[in-house]
């Protein structure tokens, strides 16, 4: 390890034909930590995946790996000699090979004799609570343990950085946990860098130290967790990485800062532009605010998830998505009204309203 970023891309661009699934991606991944790429599908995550891994070429920019530069148009470093470990959404294992073979490869890649690479491999995979697999071959293994042992294999590389391409798209929700919380031991353990490819902003916001996200192959945001789920630079992003309401709402600035919607103040904690006045939208986060106050609303929509539930409440101002915990407290057809605890200030030709969000 050195004391340079683990990764640098500078002014990434990847083109397709005429199709440019990367544009001018400035980006850098400091050593030891994560960084969750989110975005749609056909956003370029998988794209950039395999730029920095070396199986598509760079139109213009340059990758630096720990200060070493490993791509720029018309060069090109192999992909075996980039210090990268990488975990495929498709698992990618070799049918004729048992689990410990599988990690056991990359560590015999290093110069390891073969019986003390699978004496590596198996305490490797014991570690990650894979005993049981250890002698399966992947048609032997569920679709979520194949996914465990391509992270084990990944690890067993002992790189310096690590590319996750979705690796839990096609995991049920126990086996997207499961190995959720086996990468975030095991970065903890290695100390090594990580750039982790998602679609899942949950997953995303959990998992990363900063969240970069992707539109059309250019960056609209990079932040920590709380920065692009509270401060989201515009509704876009806003919706890319959680439930959300805008409320159209009036800003006056005589005495103080006071903010209605239709006609109700809003005594809210408020944030964002400081030079707003008028007509302005509030972006509102379903866990900022809850049934019960002043703002009149009609309750639209009633769904119990378990811990908690989500209401769709309509008020002059739009409609506003509210989560509580426990059962139902609420109805169709009832009027609470409801109390906005916190809201981020837009200006009020930023977008449409988000739809009812179900997740």
């Amino acid at each position: 390890m050195t004391d340079s970023p683990a990764l640098v891309c500078r002014s990434v661009t990847v083109d397709y034909g005429p199709h440019r699934a990367l544009d001018r991606l400035t980006i850098e991944v400091a050593a030891g930590e994560t960084l969750a790429v989110l975005g749609p599908s056909g956003s370029g995550k998988t794209t950039l995946i395999h730029a920095i891994a070396g199986f598509v070429p760079l139109s213009d920019g340059e990758i630096v790996l720990n200060g070493r530069p490993v791509a720029r148009r018309g060069m090109a470093v192999a992909p075996d000699l980039r210090s990268i470990g990488l975990v495929f959404q498709n698992y990618a294992l070799w049918p004729h090979l048992d689990a410990v073979d599988t990690v056991a490869y990359p560590i015999r890649r290093r110069g390891v004799p073969k019986a003390q690479a699978r004496s590596d491999a198996e305490e490797l995979l014991r570690r990650l609570g894979m005993d049981a697999l250890v002698r399966r071959r992947p048609a032997e293994m569920s679709g979520g343990e194949q996914q465990r042992v391509g992270l084990a294999r990944a690890l067993a590389r002992q790189a310096d950085l690590y590319l996750f391409d979705e690796p839990t798209a096609h995991l049920d929700a126990a086996g997207r946990v499961a190995v959720q919380e086996e990468i975030a031991a095991a970065r903890l353990g290695s100390g090594a860098a990580a750039l982790y490819s998602s679609h899942d902003a949950g997953e995303a916001l959990a998992l990363a130290d900063r969240v970069a996200l992707l539109r059309a192959g250019r960056l609209v945001q990079v932040g920590t967790p709380d920065e692009v789920y509270a401060r989201p630079v515009d509704v876009w992003a806003a919706r890319l990485t959680g439930p959300a309401s805008l409320v159209g709402a009036h800003l006056e600035h005589a005495p103080g800062r006071v903010v209605t919607v239709a006609g109700t103040p809003i005594e809210a904690r408020l944030e964002g532009e400081h030079d707003l006045e008028g007509p302005i939208q509030l972006l509102v986060r379903p866990d900022w605010v809850s049934l019960g106050g002043p703002l009149a609303g009609v309750v639209g929509d009633v769904r119990y998830r378990g811990p908690h539930t989500d209401y769709r409440v309509d008020t002059a101002g739009g409609a506003l998505f509210v989560r509580a915990a426990g059962t139902p407290t609420a109805a169709v057809g009832d009027a609470p009204g409801v109390q906005i605890e916190r809201a981020w200030m837009l200006r009020a030709d930023t977008s449409e309203a988000p739809p009812w969000t179900t997740g």
